[in-house]
């Protein structure tokens, strides 16, 4: 099978790629290698055919699906307190995006990674796919339209991701980063919000077993573990003490994610294999 991969360079899209080629499928990786960091190190580990070009071009996308038997759609701009700067901007990519490529589908199955940060504000249950959604930051706004856009293709809501190759703004790598100069980290809140933090091979699991399967699933670790656990168990991990520091909290943050995986479970086989503490010692390598 041809398989064509969107944001095939980036975090979670490159591990997916390794995937696929590893399984034997034909890869293409379509990625416009935005300078959300640097596109040298996303260059470096492309694999398989390359498609560079912007999910809004229509030439680049049609070149993109030549040929292809199916899609898993990645490409996206990412970051919840960023994109509070730049609302539109984030809705042309993760909205028009995903439909200028779901308009030259032609019935090829999809498989559509969102993310949790569609439930919104709540606290004390799991999130079921079926709740009502209350997205708080325009990148959550985003998400939650594209999957309107994307009725009918296997919706992944993806839950806190982490390992290897994770972009340099995410808390983990920056946590590493200070724990290994010495620093104290900076933890906005007091550490006390909880997250289902899923490691990128069980996620990438999950999107493997969504394809041909339309509906909504979520996939996370199973886990919802407080901040604070994380970057303990990371400073434990590098061999330093842990000291902190408290910033405020940001705009968009949210207290809990809690992930429901009954439907996954049972309609994917779906089951996360990777402890938090296994994962992170991956990623301290």
């Amino acid at each position: 099978m041809k398989v064509l991969v969107t944001g095939g360079a980036g975090f979670i899209g490159s591990h997916l790629v390794d995937a696929l080629l590893a399984r034997g499928d034909s890869v293409r990786v379509m990625d416009n290698f935005d300078p959300t960091y640097d596109p040298a190190i996303k260059r470096a580990r492309v694999r398989g055919e390359l498609v560079e070009g912007d999910i809004r071009d229509r030439a680049a996308v049609d070149g993109a699906l030549r040929g292809v038997d199916a899609v898993f759609h990645l490409a996206a701009r990412a970051g919840v307190r960023q994109s509070f700067a730049d609302p539109a901007g984030y809705r042309d990519v993760n909205v028009e995006g995903t439909r200028r490529l779901i308009e030259r589908l032609d019935g090829r199955p999809l498989v559509f990674a969102s993310s949790s940060s569609v439930y919104g504000v709540r606290t004390g249950a799991a999130f079921r796919e079926d709740d009502p959604l209350a997205p708080a930051s325009p990148y959550a706004a985003t998400k939650a339209e594209a999957e309107q856009v994307a009725a009918g293709a296997a919706i992944t809501r993806l839950f806190t991701v982490y390992g290897p190759r994770q972009r340099p703004g995410m808390a983990m790598e920056k946590f590493l980063g200070q724990l290994r100069r010495g620093e104290a980290i900076t933890l906005y809140g007091d550490g006390s919000s909880v997250r289902d933090y899923t490691y990128v091979g069980d996620a990438v699991d999950g999107l493997l077993r969504a394809l041909g399967r339309p509906g909504t699933y979520n996939l996370a670790g199973g886990r919802a573990v407080p901040l604070l656990e994380v970057a303990s168990t990371l400073a434990e991990l590098v061999g330093v003490p842990l000291r902190v520091v408290q910033l405020p909290e940001q705009a968009g943050d949210v207290p809990e994610t809690r992930a429901d995986l009954s439907r996954a479970r049972a309609e994917l086989g779906y089951v996360p294999r990777t402890e938090l503490r296994a994962g992170l010692a991956r990623l301290v390598g």
